[in-house]
């Protein structure tokens, strides 16, 4: 079998039927057979091994979630056989460092780690960190090979195993549903999009000035078939290129950690993928902190580029079992810095959303987001800077993941599992009407609306090119209207929570009354 099969693992419950793939000798036979617990042989597929690389695959019959059962392939006098299998929905989880942060560094993780034995049926899995140059069929290296979770291997330390978001995300499906979840992690703290990003995705942004460049081993036809059509951001000029002397080396250089860690999962059949990734770097270009993306202006291409790029792919290589529209859940940013001038984060955070504020949308459809600008905490210990918390404090690791991950499972249940009646989402707003004779703007939202602080400052206008922006404070709030002070006759512009660190922990100006933030618009 490859190397992310195994014992304890999950696969892909119907209406998929789960891939399964090894080596062999070529032009061997493989029988592949999968049985009941007690030995029941419930159903047999045959392979060919194909050369030069050596490898078989078979896509198993829609199977119904539930367990356990065997699953054994023969060769010849050959035989491996792998127990305790399961048949769920299986979510890869990915990103960077506020992903990898384990269930040991997030708050109550004492009680956390005691509840992993309430939840035997859902199986992790963690891939190895690890960047290749040339797209790997399969991986190189494995942290977990997949297991039923325990304290020990959901807090194995701090940034490694287990990631506390995906394991917050795949226990509440699995309170919601009832069925197994298999939970596989690829996640490397500090890397940029563009690592994570194929040089198919690379290229749709203009981010390469070596368009020629392609990964040396051999790539499934269906990927070579027409260009990936992505929208260009705000601007139809094509963006500037970047040097190829430029670009950085190790696991910061461009598709590296796509080749090496999300290439070769996306041949297992999946149910969804997790995404937490988009911290901004000290400056601009390829220094700064954690250097967790290079190109931030390009965000708003690069990361629709990633999600459907991850989705043509993991079709193609799963012979279609993987949705063409794989549901893609997000984290937007939270904090950094709580009195920074700087509008990096607000700037990426509106680029998560392909610059129109929430999602789904059209250039993002069947994605759902968990808004954690919110979340800020200053005291956290990991990622902070300063000795003591001020006006300089900086973190950019809240520890409050049970929030986060809370969100995000509302997203997939609405979006993933069709649960149309769910609020998943904050509320937003639909129209502005300017009272040119009282001087006040009134923004109509798309929900109730829950005034949560009075003295949160979250909104601004801009009143002309000279005076810039400023504050507008709220005069009233209704239903779901927001009243301003304008600025006279003219408002050039209107935005919200366009800030580093723009409140207090869960104390933003707006939520609904389910306790969801309204997210930062421009």
């Amino acid at each position: 079998f490859a190397s992310y099969y195994s014992d304890h693992m999950v696969l892909q419950k119907e209406p998929a039927g789960a891939v399964v793939w090894g080596y062999g000798e070529p032009g061997a036979t493989v029988t592949l057979a999968l049985s009941r617990d007690g030995g029941i042989v419930i159903m047999k597929k045959l392979a060919i091994v194909k050369g030069p690389s050596g490898t078989w695959t078979t896509v198993l019959e829609p199977m119904a979630q539930g367990g356990p059962y065997e699953l054994a392939a023969t060769q010849g006098l050959e035989n491996v056989t792998l127990q305790d299998i399961y048949f769920g929905d299986v979510w890869l989880c990915s990103g960077q460092s506020n992903m990898a942060m384990t269930v040991l560094q997030i708050a109550n993780a004492s009680r956390e780690l005691a509840s992993a034995t309430h939840y035997p049926h859902v199986r992790l899995f963690a891939a190895a960190p690890a960047h290749s140059d040339l797209e790997l069929q399969d991986l190189e290296r494995i942290d977990l090979p997949w297991a039923i979770p325990t304290a020990a291997n959901l807090g194995h330390g701090n940034f490694t195993y287990f990631s506390a978001v995906c394991w917050l995300l795949g226990r509440a499906l699995y309170d919601a549903w009832q069925y197994p979840v298999g939970l596989v992690q690829a996640a490397w703290a500090g890397t940029p999009i563009e690592a994570w990003s194929s040089w198919r995705a690379l290229r749709a942004c203009g981010l390469l000035e070596d368009t020629e460049r392609a990964p040396l081993c051999a790539v499934p036809a269906l990927l070579r078939q027409g260009p990936l059509r992505v929208a260009c951001p705000l601007s139809t000029a094509a963006p500037p290129r970047v040097p190829s002397r430029q670009l950085p080396s190790g696991p910061q250089a461009p598709s590296v950690l796509w080749n090496a860690m999300i290439h070769p999962l996306l041949r297992m059949a999946l149910r969804g993928i997790a995404w937490y990734q988009g911290k901004p770097p000290k400056r601009e270009g390829l220094g700064g902190e954690a250097n967790a993306f290079l190109h931030r202006e390009h965000y708003s291409c690069s990361f629709p580029a990633l999600i459907a790029d991850w989705r043509r792919t993991a079709h193609a290589a799963s012979a279609g079992q993987s949705q063409p529209l794989l549901p893609f859940g997000f984290v937007q940013l939270s904090t950094y810095r709580r009195q920074s001038p700087d509008d990096s984060f607000a700037r990426l955070r509106w680029h998560q959303t392909a610059d129109l504020g929430v999602v789904p949308n059209a250039r993002m459809p069947n994605t759902f987001m968990a808004v954690a600008m919110d979340l800020g905490d200053e005291h956290s210990p990991y990622g902070r800077r300063v000795r003591a918390a001020g006006p300089g404090a900086r973190s950019i690791h809240p520890r409050d993941k049970q929030t986060v991950a809370l969100r995000l499972q509302l997203g997939a249940r609405a979006v993933a599992y069709g649960e149309r009646s769910l609020v998943f989402q904050g509320p937003y707003p639909v129209r502005a009407i300017l009272e040119v004779t009282r001087g006040l703007l009134n923004v109509t939202y798309s929900q109730e609306l829950v005034w949560r602080r009075r003295d949160a400052a979250g909104f601004e206008v801009c009143c002309s090119s000279q005076r810039g922006w400023v504050p507008a404070p709220v005069v009233a709030v209704a239903s779901r209207t927001v009243t301003l002070a304008g600025c006279g006759p003219l408002v050039l512009g209107l935005r919200y929570a366009w800030a580093e660190w723009p409140c207090e922990y869960q104390a933003c100006a707006l939520y609904n009354s389910q306790g969801l933030p309204a997210p930062p618009f421009l």
